[in-house]
């Protein structure tokens, strides 16, 4: 790729408003109201993570904002336009919405090409995304036959093609190994380092923790929460304290006899809630129950998430039963 070529690719970001306003949009199919009033934006220079249950309408936000669906009312803007309206969209917006959406007889090269050309970009482009990912090694190989992480990378590539200030990826740590998830999660976090707006939907919590500056959380087609990973993390541990026991059952009962709640959290630790950690220790000193911990908190994502959405819920399944014998 030509200097030239690289400083107005990276020029354009910094002129470009790299931002994604999706703005009061309801789209029904047949009788499913798929988004009820969907309302948030992307900003610039962070990691956003885009989170629900499965049917809280997550994908179809993101074809609406890419153009795929028509909302029923509403809008989603890219950069400050409807995405349909974008010259050279790739320049603006690179999504990853489905990595096995490829043509499994052309190489990984060959794919790459042919959406450079559609756009106008040379092939050293091509050979710079390649180098971004670390595909080089198979190239010449036919993306049918990739692995899944394979086919993540794959469409990153894509997706970075034309070097835009807003990205969208659509579940782009499912099929990597442990090794392309800290790949990808630096790789992210350089991406809104630049400036761009990134925005990452998963239902990985304990990645998007590490990944995530901001979270946006939707439930039956509308937003949930819309804040910082660290603010939700606080909000979910405020009031509960950690406790550590070799006695669990003898400080369970004494404790929730005090109107605290109580849950197990492993062999020796429990989640109390309702009971501050001075009268806590008071009631455990009392009685003689032996601790070897207690202090503050702090929620998992994992946890956070699951209090928000747990009216938003659609499909439950049922708890196992003792198999007869």
């Amino acid at each position: 790729m030509s200097a030239t070529y690289s400083q107005s690719m990276k020029m354009a970001i910094g002129t470009s408003t790299a931002t994604v306003e999706v703005v009061d949009v309801y789209k029904r199919f047949g009788q499913t109201q798929a988004l009820d009033g969907m309302n948030f934006t992307v900003a610039a220079g962070k990691v956003t993570g885009f989170v629900g249950p499965n049917g809280a309408g997550k994908t179809t936000t993101m074809r609406v904002i890419l153009g795929l669906d028509r909302p029923d009312r509403g809008n989603a803007l890219v950069g400050g336009q409807p995405y349909r309206s974008l010259h050279r969209p790739l320049s603006h917006l690179g999504a990853l919405i489905d990595a096995a959406a490829i043509q499994p007889s052309r190489t990984a090269r060959n794919h790459l090409l042919w959406l450079a050309h559609s756009q106008g970009y040379p092939a050293s482009r091509v050979d710079e995304v390649i180098r971004q990912v670390g595909i080089e090694s198979a190239v010449k190989r036919k993306a049918g036959g990739f692995s899944m992480g394979m086919r993540q990378r794959l469409g990153i590539a894509a997706a970075l093609l034309g070097d835009p200030p807003v990205l969208m990826l659509d579940e782009p740590l499912n099929g990597l190994d442990p090794e392309g998830i800290i790949w990808m999660r630096g790789f992210l976090a350089t991406l809104a380092s630049e400036g761009r707006a990134v925005l990452v939907s998963s239902h990985l919590m304990s990645e998007l923790q590490d990944t995530a500056d901001h979270l946006i959380v939707v439930g039956r087609g509308k937003v949930v929460a819309d804040t910082s990973v660290q603010a939700l993390l606080a909000s979910a541990s405020r009031g509960r304290v950690t406790l550590r026991t070799s006695a669990r059952e003898q400080a369970t009962n004494l404790l929730a006899g005090t109107g605290a709640t109580v849950a197990v959290t492993g062999a020796d630790s429990l989640t109390v809630d309702g009971l501050p950690s001075e009268q806590l220790v008071s009631l455990l000193t009392r009685d003689n129950i032996p601790f070897s911990e207690v202090s503050a908190h702090r929620a998992s994502l994992e946890e956070a998430y699951m209090e928000l959405t747990r009216d938003a819920v659609q499909y439950h399944g049922a708890m196992p039963t003792e198999v007869a014998r």
